[in-house]
């Protein structure tokens, strides 16, 4: 039986010939972005990317969850990426859901109630404005120098910074106790 992850996977065949770069294992530019998993947010075209430039992170919404921090984590302390760039949209479709909906649909479809939340808001801006001060104050994310908040549009096709670069806020462990 073939799928389309069939035909997806045979696009890369041993045939063909690699490029004599490789990308390399640490960003060349010491970003990490964490933008939403819509598939029309071509983030190479959007950035200006070549491989091997940043880390992404993608996710309904480009929401912050605990698997996002732990993901910027290791970007940040193996893979040494020191700046930060949460890219939301203006037509995501996370707007419209509802999270205790989303839940009870699981739940009856599954009979397993999930044990993710999701809170949604209408406005893009808030939600982004959300996101980025949520990793500025992750006690885990200590090596983040910048935190910038842009926004897509896709009608338009422009990129506007909407939060104020920042960095983030220091914590301590033993300084907090």
């Amino acid at each position: 039986m073939s799928s389309r992850i069939d035909a997806l996977l045979s696009h890369h065949s041993g045939d063909r010939r690699r490029s004599s770069i490789t990308p390399p294992k640490h960003p060349r530019t010491g970003v990490a972005v964490l933008s939403c998993m819509d598939a029309r947010l071509d983030l190479h075209r959007i950035l200006g990317l070549q491989d091997g430039d940043v880390h992404i992170l993608r996710n309904a919404g480009g929401t912050v969850t605990d698997d996002v921090i732990l993901s910027l984590a290791v970007s940040q302390r193996l893979l040494d990426t020191r700046e930060i760039l949460v890219l939301h949209h203006v037509d995501c479709a996370m707007r419209h859901v509802h999270g205790d909906e989303l839940a009870a649909a699981v739940e009856r479809d599954t009979g397993w109630r999930p044990p993710w939340r999701f809170t949604p808001s209408v406005d893009p801006l808030e939600r982004l404005s959300e996101a980025v001060e949520l990793i500025a104050t992750s006690p885990h994310l200590t090596d983040t120098e910048v935190i910038v908040g842009a926004l897509y549009d896709e009608v338009a096709d422009t990129v506007t910074d909407v939060c104020e670069p920042r960095a983030p806020r220091r914590w301590r462990r033993d300084a907090a106790a």
